[in-house]
């Protein structure tokens, strides 16, 4: 067997996350959660990082001994970092600001390595950089996005009428809205729930694709200052705004109901679930609504579900309880 092939056999999908029921008061309409805290590094991002690399190897961008270069920070990093270890491959991603031993040890007991660079916006023109010094391959992951497994898990599991999800490098709305485009039957529709600041729900309505607001988003893992070129408006069907202190409301609902310390973009994601099964309620549709558990991890206990946090942050949740 070769590299590749071996390369491409460990890059296979692993076992279905879990669908979680929630409780809702809106009759004849079910809400299911997508638990994807269940992947063996905890996120979302597991499934990104496992297309990135599939992508890289089969257009033969990364071969033995490659060394990848990313520039993110969080999920994606941690997530990557474990596919790079899988691999045998050299591991470097670019963070923003300075160092943080909460952000770096993830990656560094993956046996990957971090780099810090201010101001954040930096980070690209680093990491392009650090793989032309390297001879590696920068992977990309807004540049490149890659459309990845779960739309095709989901469907094989239930048929919803809505999959609603927040969209950061815009891969998975793009991912679920081909296949929902491409499923025979009735329409599934695809939702994206977008935070304050970020530009896909301006950029959508508009209808403009170099939209840009130029402010980070609060809620980490979703929302981007600009329209990434890896999110796809014509397979999008509808772009929910949603508070960032409705996120931080639902969020600690989400932990209340399942015991999950979800982070925020679970919490926007939920959000914009319960307004469109209100909506269905409201017309007296029924149906399956389905949202993301992007990821649960005991550090969002500091930050979403504090309250010095979020009082730190302007962010009331009071109205939206």
């Amino acid at each position: 067997m070769t590299w590749t092939e071996h390369a491409l056999a460990l890059l296979e999908p692993g076992e279905p996350t879990p669908l979680i029921e929630f409780p809702v008061a809106a009759p004849g309409v079910r809400l299911l959660l997508k638990d994807e805290s269940k992947h063996p590094t905890g996120s979302l991002r597991h499934r990104h990082a496992r297309a990135l690399f599939r992508r890289a190897v089969l257009d033969g961008l990364v071969a033995e001994g490659t060394p990848v270069v990313e520039a993110t920070g969080g999920n994606a990093a941690v997530a990557q970092a474990w596919f790079a270890r899988r691999l045998g491959l050299p591991y470097l991603v670019v963070m923003p600001g300075e160092r943080s031993e909460a952000r770096a040890r993830p990656v560094e007991e993956l046996g990957g390595a971090c780099r810090f660079v201010t101001p954040p916006l930096a980070i690209y023109d680093a990491a392009r950089e650090a793989a032309r010094e390297s001879g590696g391959h920068f992977l990309d992951q807004f540049g490149r996005a890659a459309e990845h497994d779960l739309a095709g898990e989901l469907l094989a599991e239930e048929r919803p009428d809505w999959v609603v999800v927040g969209a950061g490098t815009g891969a998975t709305s793009a991912t679920l809205g081909r296949a929902a485009r491409a499923a025979e039957g009735r329409p599934i529709r695809v939702a994206v729930a977008d935070p304050e600041n970020s530009a896909y729900f301006p950029g959508w309505t508009l209808d403009a694709p170099d939209y840009a607001t130029g402010m980070p988003s609060r809620i980490e893992g979703i929302g981007r200052p600009r329209m990434e070129p890896g999110f796809r408006p014509d397979l999008v069907d509808l772009v929910i705004p949603v508070p960032d202190a409705a996120s931080v409301a639902a969020a600690r609902r989400v932990c209340a109901v399942t015991g999950l310390p979800v982070g925020g973009s679970t919490g926007t994601a939920l959000w914009a679930a319960l307004e469109l099964a209100g909506r269905m309620a409201g017309r007296g549709e029924s149906g399956t609504v389905v949202s993301i558990i992007g990821d649960a991890h005991p550090r969002h206990l500091a930050t979403v579900h504090d309250d010095a946090w979020a009082t730190a942050k302007g962010l009331d949740r009071r109205a939206h309880d």
